[in-house]
């Protein structure tokens, strides 16, 4: 064994030893006493569970006196193994290793912690947050298990009782594998708490509390999450705090244009062309907008020059194949459609307006195709949770 272990690290010994390194001669000195203690068996199993273990828990690395006091090392090893079988998703095997060491070392420091986390990586957060409560009770400032607490009551659907911890600490953890600056804001959204909210999104933004930008980053959350009237009231706050704000006549734009509000959303984003003349994004809105007022001519000249200057979106090939198919230029509408869908060959709204297409050209065979397929993704789509 002392011979593989020499072949392993790489070690000379005896009379051709006089190449080797000082380093090497370190680490040779060390295998030996290792060796002469009698703890080679045990070594090479167990320091990676304790190191992995101290380091998880920010405490020192133990000493080999330190490690002796527990010889068979089984709590270090059990913990290591429940969190390799969770890395693994094996989450019911974790907590059952977990919860076998619970029963026979309950007052092992650190294992309601590592219950609750992986309670929360199962998605079973209220268990997550029973055991990591227990963990706060023994140690008031894990942060994490604070953290993770508040994450598993608004994954839970209880987004009031999320506030508390999540505003305590907003610091990333890997484990929680999302942002909980951004829970936090969603979660003073979904309270009513739309000031809170405009703040913490505004800190998550980097950006003063009470600023333009603030109130423009307000107004998308509200906007994606439907809250279209608190939306407005800050996309107008955000234009009169700076006129020139860019993006901030856009949204304001697209509130218009949800409304269908078509000469006021034109009128924005003709302003937010004015200021951010490069911008693709604003061609493409206010095509939509023209579409929707049946200018097909505007709309078409619109969506080329978005197109020019970004052909990598699907969205304008998608709308100038509907322009060009309500101006009953089929063959066109098919290019269109067609460069769309080799972009994004899953969405079924390129398919059904390309089975249109292919219907007013006479292309039946090709017509239904489409069209079946479309439905086929539309209902695949609508299945998805």
């Amino acid at each position: 064994m002392f011979l593989q272990l020499q072949k392993y690290w790489r070690l000379k010994i005896g009379p051709d030893a006089s190449g080797t390194t000082g380093f090497a001669m370190k680490r040779l000195h060390s295998l030996r006493a290792i060796f002469a203690a009698g703890l080679l068996t045990s070594f090479l199993s167990a320091c990676d569970t304790i190191a992995a273990h101290a380091i998880s828990r920010g405490e020192p690395l133990q000493s080999g006196d330190a490690a002796r006091q527990t010889p068979d090392a089984s709590p270090n090893a059990t913990l290591a193994e429940a969190r390799r079988l969770s890395q693994q998703g094996k989450f019911d095997e974790a907590i059952g290793q977990l919860e076998a060491l619970a029963a026979k070392q309950p007052d092992w420091k650190g294992l309601t912690h590592e219950l609750g986390v992986v309670y929360y990586k199962k998605g079973d957060y209220l268990k997550a947050v029973a055991s990591l409560k227990k963990a706060l009770e023994e140690n008031p400032s894990d942060n994490e298990a604070v953290q993770l607490t508040g994450l598993s009551y608004y994954l839970a659907g209880r987004p009031a009782e999320a506030i508390a911890p999540l505003e305590k600490v907003q610091t990333w953890y890997p484990s929680a594998n999302v942002d909980a600056a951004y829970i936090l804001g969603v979660c003073y959204i979904q309270t009513k708490d739309y000031p809170n909210a405009r703040k913490a999104f505004a800190k998550m933004f980097a950006v003063p509390a009470d600023s333009a930008a603030s109130y423009l980053f307000g107004a998308r959350m509200m906007l994606r999450f439907d809250f279209d009237v608190v939306a407005e009231e800050y996309a107008k706050k955000a234009v009169e705090l700076d006129p020139k704000l860019p993006l901030a006549h856009s949204l304001l734009g697209e509130i218009h244009l949800f409304k269908s509000r078509l000469p006021e959303a034109i009128e924005q984003f003709q302003k937010e062309l004015e200021l951010n003349p490069g911008e693709a994004a604003a061609y493409y809105k206010l095509a939509d907008a023209y579409s929707r007022a049946q200018k097909y001519d505007e709309a078409e000249k619109l969506l080329q020059r978005s197109i020019w200057l970004d052909a990598t979106s699907t969205g304008p090939y998608i709308l100038l194949g509907k322009v060009l198919e309500k101006k009953g230029e089929s063959a066109l509408a098919v290019r269109a459609l067609q460069r769309a869908l080799a972009m994004d060959p899953n969405n079924p709204i390129p398919h059904h307006l390309l089975g249109l297409a292919y219907r007013e050209l006479g292309r039946t065979e090709d017509a239904e195709r489409e069209l079946k397929l479309s439905e086929q993704l539309q209902d695949h789509k609508d299945a998805k949770p």
